[in-house]
């Protein structure tokens, strides 16, 4: 059928033409909603250990909802949209309810108010997420980088607390208030910081020989997280917080490099085209990513 003889279809046809690769990635995003529901109501009941379990089953939810969407070429506006009202219910609310009740409870309006700024902190950041997205003249290097502490790690980061309280390396919430309302707030300050940090969005591709040992590394980690799950997102959680001073490191060297190249002449300001490093191809940039 040529280009002349297709027909053309009104609105409501259009609305059920839409093709399932686009309506996967939306019902991972909403799995991962529902989880990070339920973790507030099992708070509510003070079964905090499954309902951290649930944050953290929405945060591999988020990371996984983004790339199916890119590997069945299912993004929409859509898609992105409500990725980022889930990720502020799974890692702004969620997170900042528990902690709440788990400890800020004690200091009643006081560990309320950090509560709020844990949350707030959260959409505001994936408010700036969003619009730097639109960005045309961010440089490509910098796809390498987070302004700030992302959302799904502020979550695990601010509930660092709660692991090590499960573990019993800390007293009960309660009787350390205090330490966790300063940790908090130092947790939702990062989120709306302008620090620098790893997204590891410039890895599109692995070489053909470390597909196998990727494999099996994520088989081991996955086996161990569920067998030893607040060890597992512990050291996570401090070796994320390590990563830190690396990136920031990292990020100045390259912007240095950047600025430097642009002192001589050899890129212009405003192109992305002539980024820095090639770390990554002009289709992962087409792409795009979810918050």
């Amino acid at each position: 059928m040529t280009k002349k003889e297709q027909p053309v279809y009104t609105g409501e046809q259009r609305l059920r033409q839409i093709p399932v690769r686009y309506l996967v990635p939306n019902i991972v995003t909403l799995l991962a909603l529902c989880s990070g529901v339920t973790a507030i109501r099992l708070g509510i009941e003070g079964r905090f250990e499954l309902a951290v379990a649930c944050v953290i089953l929405a945060t591999v939810l988020d990371a996984l909802d983004g790339r199916i969407a890119r590997a069945l070429k299912g993004s929409s506006k859509f898609g992105a949209e409500l990725d980022s009202l889930a990720d502020f219910v799974n890692f702004g609310v969620a997170p900042g309810l528990l902690i709440y009740m788990w400890s800020l409870s004690a200091l009643k309006n006081l560990g309320w108010i950090v509560a709020l700024a844990l949350a707030m902190c959260c959409a505001l950041r994936l408010a700036r997420f969003n619009v730097a997205l639109e960005d045309p003249d961010r440089p490509a290097w910098k796809i390498n980088y987070f302004t700030g502490v992302n959302a799904p790690a502020g979550a695990l980061l601010a509930m660092l607390p709660m692991y090590l309280g499960f573990l019993n390396l800390l007293p009960p919430g309660s009787e350390i208030a205090h330490f966790v309302l300063v940790y908090t707030a130092l947790v939702a300050f990062s989120m709306v910081s302008r620090v620098p940090t790893f997204s590891g969005k410039g890895v599109g591709r692995v070489s053909r020989e470390w597909v196998l040992p990727i494999l099996a590394a994520v088989t081991i980690i996955a086996a161990l997280l569920v067998t030893y799950t607040w060890e597992v997102v512990t050291f996570a959680a401090f070796t994320y917080i390590a990563a830190i001073p690396v990136a920031v490191f990292s990020y100045l060297r390259q912007k240095n490099a950047w600025e430097k190249r642009i002192a001589n002449g050899e890129v212009d300001a405003g192109s992305e085209a002539d980024a820095i490093d090639d770390v990554v191809d002009d289709d992962t940039l087409a792409e795009g990513d979810r918050p």
